[in-house]
């Protein structure tokens, strides 16, 4: 696969991601929408099928849709480091455009909102208790689970004759399922970024959507979703190759 049909998937899978992530988010959020106060459960499970939709459509390109991902496998020697950048930058542009895509489709809501200032968290993540140490930490460990996962999961093979599908008989219903778990078990300290793009490139579109009376972007905390899950990468890259 060339770099550019790598990049095209990548922003496609990506931006459906965050299309579909953050508009739960916003459902949730928004006074005026349906989904109002549906809380954490349903931003969880939305934010899986989110998972679900976006690495269906990419995958082409190996459904990475995470720096985080594409890192480790380049760790575990499974995608070639020259790769790397292509598939980084169709993540960020693809996030990018998810959430401009989030922010037309709840135009009205965001207009009617209560408390615009405090949409920030539609878009990207915070912690509930600000620590950036141990945020960071928290991050890499939901990191360091997911892309473990990836490396690590069962797929299909023959023993003796006898054919074993694994986890790959759920095709990628089996990652939604793990970023559900990952939600419910480990993400109610910082919201779960586990996704550098996630993050950034949501992060970026808020600071320049014209969002009336919104809130400030908080920069301060940005590089902890983009550091903590590259270092939970990383180390699931590494534990692979060793265990491998």
């Amino acid at each position: 696969m060339t770099g550019g049909e790598i990049f095209v998937w990548e922003l496609i899978g990506t931006a459906i991601l965050i299309l579909l992530g953050a508009g739960v988010v916003a459902n949730v959020t928004l006074k005026d929408s349906l989904g109002n106060n549906g809380g954490w459960l349903l931003i969880n499970f939305g934010w899986g099928f989110a998972v679900f939709a976006g690495a269906s459509i990419a995958a082409p390109s190996g459904a990475h849709l995470n720096p985080a991902v594409t890192l480790g496998l380049a760790v575990a020697e499974k995608v070639e480091w020259g790769q790397v950048p292509i598939y980084v930058a169709g993540q960020m542009v693809g996030a990018f455009l998810g959430a401009v895509l989030c922010w037309l489709t709840y135009k009205l809501q965001f207009d009617n909102h209560d408390a615009p200032e405090n949409t920030l968290g539609i878009f990207s993540t915070g912690p509930t208790v600000d620590n950036k140490p141990w945020n960071v930490v928290t991050e890499v460990i939901g990191t360091f689970v997911l892309v473990l996962w990836i490396l690590l999961s069962p797929g299909a093979k023959t023993v003796d004759g006898v054919l074993s599908l694994g986890n790959s008989a759920l095709g990628y219903a089996a990652v939604a399922f793990l970023v559900i778990g990952i939600g419910n078990s480990l993400g109610g300290p910082t919201g779960y970024a586990i996704n550098p793009a996630r993050d950034l490139g949501p992060r970026l579109a808020y600071a320049v959507l014209p969002i009336k009376g919104k809130g400030a972007a908080n920069w301060g905390y940005s590089w902890v979703p983009v550091v903590g899950p590259l270092i939970g990468g990383a180390l699931a890259g590494l534990l692979a190759v060793a265990l491998v």
